[in-house]
């Protein structure tokens, strides 16, 4: 397997040994989950020691909790990159889904965190997705309040379209790879095809 390069900080600005770990940590539970994943391993790639994990951190599960609250702020921090004021309601739809794209393309650990976090449906791993979900309501509802966007559907129904326009493609995008893989001969000299993912109601 090819070795990964380090992620990019989930906050470029902390630097701190606090950081550092959760962001070893992110790295390495992408890769190798977290449930295979030692602190021994994470204080490792840190370059601090195991205490100082669980004096900062206390357990693996408080550390997991620490990478995907840092995963949701800096999906709130690409979501409010892209303002509302003066803007019509689609370009903010489409600004955001992008930003969210560019982000997501620059951080293939979080990418391969979130894949290995959903489809985990072990004890309470469910609380990426909840997040992630009252994020996106979030965005549903000052959207709303600007007048920007539709109240016709539910915001769930709204949410459901946000999260799955903006991550389905993580998750289908490997299988198009695949598919394309096998017929690599005839795609030769070709773009690589792409997935785009619609939601309609």
């Amino acid at each position: 397997m090819a070795q990964r390069a380090p992620a990019a900080p989930l906050r470029g600005d902390d630097l701190t040994a606090k950081a550092r770990i959760r962001n070893a940590a992110l790295d390495l539970f992408a890769e190798h989950g977290v449930d295979a994943t030692p602190l021994r391993a994470v204080a490792t790639a840190a370059g601090v020691t195991v205490g100082l994990i669980v004096h900062h951190y206390g357990t693996k599960e408080t550390l997991r909790e620490a990478v995907e609250l840092a995963i949701v702020e800096r999906f709130a921090d690409t979501i409010r990159s892209v303002p509302i004021d003066g803007a019509a309601g689609g370009d903010v739809v489409a600004g955001r889904d992008h930003a969210v794209a560019d982000m997501l393309a620059a951080s293939p650990a979080v990418v391969d965190y979130l894949r290995r976090a959903i489809l985990d449906r072990s004890g309470e791993r469910g609380d990426l997705v909840s997040r992630l979900s009252e994020l996106s309501a979030q965005q549903v509802n000052e959207l709303r309040d600007a007048g920007l966007v539709s109240a016709r559907h539910t915001v769930g129904e709204q949410v459901v379209t946000i999260m799955v326009r903006q991550l389905g493609r993580l998750f289908l995008q490997p299988l198009v790879d695949r598919i394309a893989d096998e017929f690599a001969d005839e795609l030769d000299g070709t773009a690589a095809p792409q997935l785009v993912v619609t939601v309609s109601r």
